[in-house]
Parts: structure tokens; C-alpha cells; sequence
């Protein structure tokens, strides 16, 4: 059977509903000192768990999406079970498909819970004896694990199947929506959704989007203004 297709940030109806690269991370929370220095102090030898912000519901993020309460509390019971089962698998990157491939598998969830409007998580990089032993790659798990051993901030970003309404200038997702996985990508589209060592460390991680938009906002009506004064200037000297 075909593959459903994948909604864009602005689309609406029924796909595969990936949170995509956000496209842009603040500069000051990707390189913050303290962050990079707590990357030093991870033991390699040991096994690779980290905790993340999975979701959020009620607050739009980077794709103008939002996540309904009662919807992202419905399928965060679901997803607990697929924990017990050892079914909480998830890639390294978005796939173009609704479907966990096996040979993409780069980690697995391990404990979800909520904190607030937040959905927190836990998981452990499926790595391989030889990365341990001898820093050999051979894994998804183990480019995930060297990529954090290197310096790289990691972040997680949601999968799964539904429908997207529009109101006013967001979508929202439907009743419909089933939770897939929670992938590792480079900038999620859900604020503060980075792999951190423990729970204390999110604050480290918190992004303000309403912040981010005003700022956008400023950046656009500056780059008219400009714009505005070079056809004005333009004019003049004809």
C-alpha cells in the first residue's frame, strides 16, 4: 500500500505528520558554554542516556502546529505501553515514510512522563560493543553517540500519522492522529527539544518562539525600510 504523504508545515489534511527541521536554532543556546562543558564530563565507556523534551501540547511550534491536551495525553498512554513492549524505537533523521526501518534504528525511548503542559522523555543510543571499545561506527546508535561525543547538540522531534486542521494561522492536529516515534534530528521544531544529561539541565535548552517571531518580524519591516530608501534613492538620482 502507498505510503501516506508527508504535510508541510503549511499544509492541511491527512499524512504523515513529521515535527520537520526547524531550520533555525538561537546561536546562544546551541553554543552556551556550560552545555558544551557538561558534553565533557559524559563517560563514553558507559551506555548513552540522555533525557529531552519529546512534545508540547497547546503552544504552536516552529511548523505553526499545535498539539491538543487531550489528544498528546491520549497517545502518550499509548506510547507507554509500546515502552513496555519494547516497541519505542526511533531513527536518526525523519524518513520520507510512516514506517520504523530497522537498519535506521538509532535509539530507543525508555520513560516518558509529563511536567506541565511538557512531555519529557528518556532513551538510551542503541550503540555497539565495537564503539565502546574502539570508537568503531557501524551503527546508527553509534554516529548518533559520536556526533555528541564530537560536540554536536542533538534534538528530538515527533513522527506520526493524522490530520491537520487550519484555524487562523495555525494547524491543529486532528482526533485522528496516531503517535509514531520520536526521531533525533539537528533543530526541532518543538522549543527546548534537546537531548540534555539530566532533568535539571532543560533550562539550559529553553527557547521562546514568541520572541523568535517579534524578532523576525523587526528583521522584515527593517529589510523594507531599507529597500523602501534604495528605490527612493533610486528615484532621486534619475
Amino acid at each position: 500500500m502507498k505510503d501516506l504523504p508527508i504535510l508541510g508545515p503549511k499544509d492541511s489534511g491527512k499524512g504523515i505528520l513529521i515535527e520537520m527541521d526547524a531550520g533555525y536554532v538561537s546561536p546562544k543556546d546551541r553554543l552556551n558554554e556550560s552545555i558544551l562543558e557538561g558534553k565533557k564530563e559524559i563517560d563514553y565507556r558507559n551506555p548513552f542516556e540522555f533525557y529531552a523534551v519529546l512534545q508540547k501540547y497547546g503552544v504552536p511550534n516552529r511548523n505553526g502546529r499545535v498539539y491538543p491536551e487531550k489528544i498528546l495525553k491520549r497517545e502518550a498512554d499509548r506510547y507507554k505501553n509500546a515502552i513496555k513492549k519494547g516497541l519505542s524505537t526511533s531513527e536518526l533523521n525523519h524518513p520520507e515514510s510512516s514506517l520504523i526501518d530497522l537498519d535506521r534504528v538509532s535509539h530507543i525511548i525508555t520513560d516518558v512522563w509529563w511536567d506541565g503542559n511538557i512531555l519529557m522523555g528518556k532513551l538510551k543510543l542503541l550503540t555497539s560493543p565495537g564503539f565502546h571499545e574502539s570508537g568503531i561506527v557501524s551503527t546508527k546508535g553509534d554516529i548518533a553517540a559520536n556526533l555528541i561525543r564530537q560536540g554536536v547538540t542533538m534534538g528530538v522531534s515527533s513522527r506520526g500519522v493524522g490530520s491537520l486542521k487550519k484555524i487562523g494561522e495555525q494547524n491543529e492536529v486532528q482526533d485522528d492522529f496516531e503517535l509514531i516515534c520520536f526521531d533525533l534530528v539537528s533543530s526541532p521544531s518543538t522549543p527546548g527539544a534537546y537531548l540534555f544529561g539530566s532533568p535539571e539541565e532543560r533550562s539550559m535548552y529553553e527557547e521562546n518562539l514568541e520572541e523568535e517571531r517579534k524578532q523576525k518580524i523587526s528583521d522584515s519591516g527593517m529589510g523594507k525600510s531599507v529597500d523602501l530608501m534604495k528605490k527612493l534613492s533610486d528615484y532621486l538620482n534619475r
